[in-house]
């Protein structure tokens, strides 16, 4: 456990920020996960859950929850996965 004051509210701060951080990369989870139940599925609204998915990606990206690179590359694969069920 911390013994300065810095280090108490550092770990107060770290607790919160971990929370609100788990938070939105489970939100963004869920989308994806939506977006790739329907791209199974075949349902017609697949486009508009690829718009929402890849703004909630890029979201988290900017803030430092989840490596751009990985935002960049789970949109790239979603939209690939898209565009192959949407000729299928």
């Amino acid at each position: 456990m911390a013994r300065h004051k810095s280090a108490q509210k550092r770990a107060r701060q770290d607790i919160k920020r971990r929370e609100h951080n788990r938070t939105i990369r489970g939100k963004t989870r869920s989308v994806v996960k939506e977006v790739r139940s329907e791209i199974e599925s075949g349902a017609a609204g697949v486009e508009t859950r690829l718009r929402v998915a890849e703004r909630a990606l890029r979201k988290a990206a900017s803030k430092g929850i989840i490596p751009k690179g990985r935002a960049s590359r789970l949109v790239s694969r979603l939209a690939k996965a898209a565009n192959r069920a949407k000729k299928a």
